[in-house]
């Protein structure tokens, strides 16, 4: 395949767990490594999947009442690093930065909390903040990495893995990334849109 890539270290932090629990046994059955925080990690783990937290990654625990969790250099430098950049490679090396070249996110549902009426800070909270980070990093760097960037994907990868196992190619990755690109700036809008009312 074209600049064939193998997946084997997932970084899954995700809202909506629906849809999931298949996703993550064809993933285990390949032999990916999973990386979670949160709920999702213990989803991950109800199931009987190892997942390695992304605290013991970091050393920092989740903070701000979780508004911190992913954001950090241990985690975007393992999405970010070019495999064929000998400098990147070296700093990885030196920072202990594990490669991350899977990575599924759902964002909080903040559509969804503004049409429930909810309160403006109720709201405020449902802006995500390290998701849409983890879907810019890994649709930036989709020569490397595959980036799952809602639900409405998992199916789409489910059936990569089922026809070519835990490998993807070039164009198959600038497809997700396109589309991840496609969920951010939905959600910047959505978001924009309700502070100017």
């Amino acid at each position: 395949m074209a600049e064939a890539k193998k997946m084997k270290t997932a970084l899954i932090s995700v809202f909506h767990k629906d849809g999931l629990d298949e996703l993550l046994k064809k993933l285990n059955e390949e032999g990916v490594k999973f990386l979670s925080t949160g709920g999702t990690q213990t989803f991950i783990e109800s199931l009987g999947y190892e997942c390695q937290k992304v605290e013991e990654v970091t050393t920092y625990p989740s903070i701000l009442g979780g508004r911190v969790k992913t954001l950090h250099p241990k985690v975007f430098g393992g999405i970010l690093a070019r495999r064929d950049n000998e400098g990147d490679r070296e700093q990885m090396k030196q920072y202990d930065i594990p490669e991350i070249d899977l990575v599924i996110v759902d964002l909080y549902p903040f559509e969804q909390t503004v049409a429930s009426g909810a309160s403006e800070p109720d709201i405020i909270e449902k802006i995500d903040i390290g998701g849409i980070s983890l879907i810019r990093a890994g649709a930036k760097n989709f020569k490397d990495v595959v980036i799952v960037p809602s639900k409405a994907e998992y199916s789409v990868l489910l059936d990569i893995l089922n026809k070519q196992g835990a490998e993807t190619t070039i164009e198959q990755r600038k497809m997700f990334a396109a589309r991840a690109f496609g969920v951010s700036s939905h959600y910047d809008t959505a978001i924009h849109n309700w502070f100017i009312g």
